[in-house]
């Protein structure tokens, strides 16, 4: 590196991955604040080496970036009907430990993956890792970032499973169109031909993950957890008739494991008080009374064929996607102090449908409409927002406040978010429609369905992760045209000395270097020219190469930048940047072992 420039861009990029190691400020702030420093720089010095101000700032714009911003919305079309549920539910329920839910979660994940853009398969299922990490009592931390690996090694395994594989694709063919021109033929890529590798690969790395998560991922835990809170709802609950629990036990419908909940007694019509034993068989009609924290009684509603006793929520007058959860807490001037809720009829009194009912740390026995209203009870309750500004005044109680987290399901709209993911995926995939546009009609439909509110969808992008993913294209874009990226791999190259083997290994290497420094895709464009000169250079065949840098610049499991999954999972997770170099080290050798090993066999050189 020859300029001030390639050092600058390095230097900034480094700042960038300590930065954020050691946690010197937000993701975001980080972020957009070292590629403020390069814009600043080439403002001062009008370097041409360096991104110009509009070019720095075009990751904002760019396709992927707004593509995960319209996905946002989409999954929470899933997380609000509940759909993601309704379609893995049946599998991962039954989970028991740490081990049976990274296998029950990866291998699905990786084989979707490879026929699917892996970036929706990611952002769809992390609200049900978080549940399933509190039904197994662990934290979220130990699932995500294996869920995104292994949606990685999935999509090396055809071409369309990520995007990677298609641009190296696409230059390729081009290529091969020119190479005709000129005379000189050589073979095309299959749709399963990435697969040679990608399959021993993708089964190597699911293995090492499942045996290795719980030593080399540490779980970090949130400061305050559901079991601490000092407040014991009572919530009443009714197994839906003709609905997907009757029939089960409370052990496999997964209501033994709840965190933080546990269910006190089941009733029947038949005035039976059932013991609620793992091995119960659940009726319909069956009412549920169980005792637990806030948390576990809003992640209680997420489970399907459950209703509110008697479906008072269903009686009220406000539709379904305009409701959500509140928590009130009864004042001594109450009008039905003293009554209970079935005979102070409280849903018409306030059209509201009270959920649970928690009174300081006792259980209150019996089912909740036979609960009698005392000073001070907390009430957990369905009802439009509105009810927030029509009672924060009133004298009955004392305090009303929305619970966060509380928008109410809406199950009946389930099975259309499934239809639009599918065809969002079957439109992207099999079609000539762009991901981009397919994430668009998908969000649109979501919010047009009433899978989720415009105002749900609004809130559901995670800003942070989009700055984040958007600085690093502009810093990456730097490394590129102050030549920073290509003075480090070719450096590697001269280390090989004309040697087949060793140049294969260096091209492997130089590409991994720089998806961890500036993206998989940037990797992919800046490699492929290197990787077909080197081959040219040799008198080889370029289909060894191409496969190597195609492989190199998915695999990236060392650092939360190289690929869009490692970053929607780093935040989330609570993760550092030394817990990937910790973890996807091995995986990134066991990959390198994989292709330099089946490569040279398959395709000599």
């Amino acid at each position: 590196m020859d300029t001030w420039e390639a050092w600058l861009s390095l230097a900034v990029a480094g700042l960038l991955l300590v930065g954020l190691s050691m946690r010197l400020a937000t993701n975001d702030l980080l972020a957009i604040g070292c590629l403020g420093i390069l814009m600043l720089a080439q403002n001062l010095s009008g370097s041409s080496l360096l991104p110009s101000p509009q070019q720095a700032v075009v990751g904002f714009g760019n396709q992927g970036v707004v593509t995960i911003g319209l996905l946002f919305a989409v999954v929470a079309g899933l997380e609000f009907t509940g759909g993601t549920e309704l379609a893995t539910g049946w599998f991962l329920n039954k989970t028991k430990g740490l081990t049976g839910a990274l296998t029950r979660l990866l291998v699905p994940v990786a084989a979707s993956s490879a026929f699917m853009n892996n970036t929706p398969v990611v952002l769809a299922l992390m609200p049900v890792v978080n549940d399933l990490a509190r039904r197994i009592s662990t934290s979220s931390s130990r699932l995500l970032l294996p869920m995104s690996y292994a949606a990685i090694l999935g999509g090396m395994c055809t071409l369309i499973g990520t995007s990677t594989n298609l641009i190296v694709a696409d230059l390729f063919y081009e290529w091969r169109h020119q190479s005709a021109n000129d005379g000189i033929h050589t073979e095309s890529l299959g749709f399963f031909t990435p697969a040679v590798i990608g399959v021993p690969a993708t089964l190597l790395g699911l293995i090492y993950m499942v045996t290795t998560s719980r030593w080399l991922i540490p779980e970090r835990r949130a400061a305050v957890s559901v079991t601490d809170d000092p407040r014991r709802y009572t919530v009443e609950v009714q197994v839906e008739e003709g609905g997907p629990l009757v029939g089960k036990s409370i052990e496999e419908a997964g209501l033994r494991h709840l965190p933080g909940l546990y269910i006190a007694e089941i009733q029947r019509d038949d005035g039976i008080i059932a013991a609620a034993k793992p091995n119960e068989i659940l009726r319909a009609s069956d009412i549920l009374i169980l005792v637990g924290a806030l948390e576990s009684v809003v992640d209680l509603r997420k489970i399907r064929g459950l209703t509110t006793g008697d479906d008072q929520a269903r009686k009220l007058r406000v539709p379904a996607w305009q409701r959500t959860l509140v928590e009130a807490v009864v004042s001594p001037r109450c009008a039905l102090l003293g009554k209970t809720i079935r005979e102070g009829r409280f849903r018409s009194h306030y059209n509201a449908a009270v959920v649970a009912v928690a009174r300081g740390d006792k259980r209150l026995s019996g089912k909740l409409g036979d609960i009698q209203l005392e000073v001070g009870d907390v009430l957990l309750l369905e009802a439009s927002p509105s009810f927030l500004h029509r009672r924060s005044e009133s004298r009955d109680f004392f305090l009303v406040s929305a619970v966060e987290k509380g928008v109410v399901r809406r199950p009946e709209r389930a099975w259309w978010s499934l239809v639009i993911l599918l065809c969002m995926v079957l439109a992207a995939s099999l079609t000539r429609v762009s991901i981009l546009t397919s994430a668009l009609v998908a969000a649109l439909a979501m919010v047009g369905l009433r899978c989720c509110t415009m105002a749900e969808a609004r809130r559901s992008i995670d800003w942070s992760v989009l700055i984040v993913i958007a600085s690093a294209i502009g810093i990456g874009a730097a490394m590129e045209q102050s030549q920073a990226a290509a003075a480090l791999a070719l450096g590697l190259l001269e280390l090989a000395g004309g040697n087949p083997m060793w140049t294969l290994i260096a091209i492997y290497l130089a590409t991994t270097l720089c998806t961890e420094l500036i993206t998989n895709n940037a990797a992919a464009v800046l490699m492929f020219p290197i990787a077909i000169n080197a081959a040219a250079e040799l008198d080889s065949k370029p289909m060894p190469f191409v496969i190597v840098v195609m492989i190199a610049a998915s695999a990236s499991f060392m650092s939360p930048f190289g690929y869009q999954t490692n970053m929607m999972v780093y935040g989330v997770g609570g993760y550092r940047v030394v817990d990937y170099i910790k973890f996807g080290l091995p995986l990134s050798l066991i990959v390198f072992a994989v292709t330099i090993l089946i490569v040279p066999q398959v395709w000599p050189l």
